[in-house]
């Protein structure tokens, strides 16, 4: 492979992590990136936010898996002397299990080094305060940095969220008392899902600091 391709396959890359590309002196494309630590991370605003995460993040669904918590710990510690500071949970992975050895694992000063994110299932005001309650306290931190609604993968999902009694009403309030600093959504099928929950929030005059969404080109079964 010659230095032609390599950097076109770069470009490629940039384009899917969203990393901008720009233009080198010879034309040939070059990335553009926020920062980058001494161990190679590459770091980027988190949206229109002024936080910088690392361009990787630490999936907490798996970390629930390992017959030994101990283990769990380990491999997040190891990702986070390495440069990962997105952690990535959810109130129901694993039961719970998957915030709780987060939790532990953020001990010892191991909290202040990451950008920590978890999602919540509650559609309603009381479900939704109650899940995050329960993330905090396992989590073992006194506010989560960014909280998002988990599975937006209904139509009607947008309107039981923005709804009198709906779950919007409980992040509003967890942020006002400042348990949570920014609030998103995720999703894990149509798009056109996303976009409803977008125009939702420009009805109400609500602008989300995130949302997320896996995308893999090669699954030709994302509706399913």
């Amino acid at each position: 492979m010659n230095r032609r391709e390599v950097l076109a396959g770069m470009a490629g890359l940039a384009v899917a992590a969203r990393i901008p590309v720009e233009k080198g002196s010879s034309g040939e494309a070059t990335v553009s990136v926020v920062a980058r630590s001494e161990s190679g991370m590459i770091y980027r605003n988190l949206g229109k936010t002024d936080e910088k995460i690392s361009a990787i993040g630490l999936g907490g669904f798996h970390i629930g898996f390992q017959s030994d918590p101990q283990e769990s710990i380990r491999i997040i510690r190891f990702a986070i002397d390495h440069g990962i500071t997105f952690m990535d949970n959810c109130w129901d992975y694993n039961r719970g299990e998957s915030e709780r050895r987060m939790g532990q694992a953020l001990q010892d000063g191991y909290r202040q080094k990451v950008f920590l994110m978890t999602k919540y299932d509650g559609r309603t005001n009381e479900a939704a305060a109650r899940q995050i309650d329960e993330s905090l306290q396992r989590l073992q931190t006194d506010h989560i940095d960014l909280i998002q609604l988990h599975e937006n993968i209904r139509l009607e999902d947008p309107d039981r969220y923005f709804a009198e009694g709906g779950a919007h009403e409980a992040v509003l309030a967890a942020k006002q008392q400042g348990k949570v600093r920014y609030i998103g959504f995720t999703g894990h099928k149509d798009p056109l899902v996303h976009l409803r929950m977008l125009d939702e929030a420009a009805t109400h005059h609500f602008h989300f600091d995130a949302c997320q969404m896996p995308l893999n080109v090669l699954d030709a079964h994302f509706y399913v």
